[in-house]
């Protein structure tokens, strides 16, 4: 439509169409309130994970793994590309016809920025329009962060995970700079597709989240696939060559260099803020230029609410759904939903086996002071999960942290097939005070993964006294 000079005035205004702002969105115009959502890109109807995040990579992760011997690496990886690409703009198409096909919400695309407390600017492709409104909720996610390494943010090799999914050129090196959640993932679905992966961390170790014999397991699955892993690694230049670049860096006091046909740039992603004009709204942000918010994600305008990975918390499709839940709560329900409810929060890092955790590590558990028993298996010899034999995985291994006074789950890590569903059965565990010995003569339905619990939790292999 031609938006110049127009005017609209709304009961509930969302900037940015992600996970949170979209089920507010979605509610608030069913309950009959004029809502309207503002998105920048006509890219990111749905947010970050149907569009560039989880169900592209996740998708990938999957294709990866489907791969026949006579397939050519390009080919095939070609091939999947064009199929993920074709299913995140089946999920796009959704997520824009449910909400705009609703008569009490109108979805704009353009870039939106604050001029009061109550009153957007936005700038379309057909002109200017001003929106205001009673209640604003931000939720414009975050973006990339690509460090300020010499000849890094200016080499035409370097790439951003959205980048790199656009692309259907398999590269045949791809060196990835960081060991986190979204660099190991890229590396395990790269490195099976073909690429020749090193993986450069900073840190002395990858996998920090876990214990160490947690960790050497998954190290060496990544390992045994081909990919290079280079922890204390720091890097000092980018140079580009005619048809690679050169990744220099310094580890244990000597420098080495690295050629790569492509940089993956994965250390971590920043609240999207920059360009909405938020001191004019008055609307404070943190040192880390996150929205600043309370418990119940109101900001320091009591109207506006930040949702997402732009309030600062963690960066998870599911938080911000829960983060929707605190906004409805406090916009037509009784206003006690807060995010210090939230506890035993589950995470899974889509590896292959995925590794799964939730809750205290070994090491966190003693230094909070708890006397502790441990439970650990490797899968393959799990016994009453021959779960992971029929779908040939066995590779991994699980481990339960167990208040030894108590009995209780105070944290688990699963490597292994389908734990990206397995640890949301513990997560519900912790949450209702469900004991170890209770998950443990649970009856399970057969032959699946859940029967590891009966397995594992009966192996104490190490308690204290």
């Amino acid at each position: 439509m031609d938006t110049t000079h127009q005017s609209l005035h709304a009961d509930v205004l969302v900037i940015g169409f992600g996970k949170g702002g979209k089920t507010v969105a979605s509610t608030m115009g069913g309950l009959g309130k004029r809502v309207v959502l503002v998105e920048r890109s006509e890219r990111m109807y749905g947010g970050t994970c149907p569009n560039v995040g989880c169900v592209p990579s996740k998708a990938l992760v999957h294709h990866s793994r489907k791969g026949r011997p006579e397939d050519v690496p390009q080919e095939w990886y070609e091939r999947s590309v064009g199929e993920v690409q074709a299913l995140t703009k089946l999920f796009r198409g959704v997520s824009y016809d449910v909400l705009n096909d609703m008569d009490t919400v109108t979805v704009i695309t353009g870039a939106a920025a604050f001029t009061d407390p109550h009153t957007v600017s936005v700038e379309t492709g057909d002109g200017h329009l001003t929106v205001t409104a009673e209640t604003i909720l931000i939720n414009t996610g975050s973006e990339p962060i690509v460090l300020d390494i010499p000849g890094l943010r200016t080499s035409q090799y370097t790439v951003t995970s959205r980048e790199l999914i656009d692309t259907t050129i398999l590269p045949g090196r791809l060196a990835i700079i960081g060991g986190g959640y979204l660099g190991l993932e890229f590396a395990s679905i790269y490195g099976q597709f073909g690429s020749q992966v090193t993986v450069l961390e900073a840190a002395p170790k990858i996998f920090r989240l876990v214990d160490d014999d947690v960790a050497a397991v998954a190290e060496g699955i990544l390992v045994d696939e081909g990919i290079e892993l280079i922890v204390g690694a720091n890097i000092t230049e980018i140079r580009d060559g005619e048809t690679s670049a050169t990744v220099v860096y310094e580890k244990d006091g000597q420098q080495h260099t690295l050629e790569a046909d492509a940089i993956l740039a994965a250390t971590g992603r920043a609240p999207a803020t920059g360009d909405l004009a938020l001191d004019a709204a008055g609307v404070r942000t943190t040192e880390r230029v996150a929205v600043e918010v309370d418990e119940h994600l109101r900001t320091s305008q009591p109207h506006i609410f930040a949702l997402g990975d732009v309030n600062g918390g963690p960066q998870f499709t599911y938080i911000s759904l829960d983060d929707s839940r605190i906004v409805l709560d406090q916009l037509i329900g009784e206003g006690k939903r807060s995010t210090a409810d939230r506890v035993a929060i589950p995470h899974t890092l889509f590896i292959t086996p995925p590794l799964a955790t939730v809750g205290l590590t070994e090491k966190e558990a003693r230094a909070a002071g708890h006397r502790v028993k441990i439970a650990s298996q490797p899968v393959a010899e799990i016994l009453p999960m021959p779960r992971s034999y029929i779908v040939e995985e066995t590779r991994g291994v699980m481990k339960f942290v167990i208040d030894a006074d108590t009995d209780e789950i105070l944290g688990a890590a699963l490597l292994s097939v389908e734990a990206q569903e397995l640890i949301n059965t513990v997560a519900l565990a912790m949450r209702h005070g469900v004991t170890a010995a209770e998950l443990r003569d649970t009856v399970y339905n057969h032959p699946t993964s859940t029967e590891a619990f009966n397995g594992v939790l009966a192996t104490i292999v190490r308690a204290d006294t």
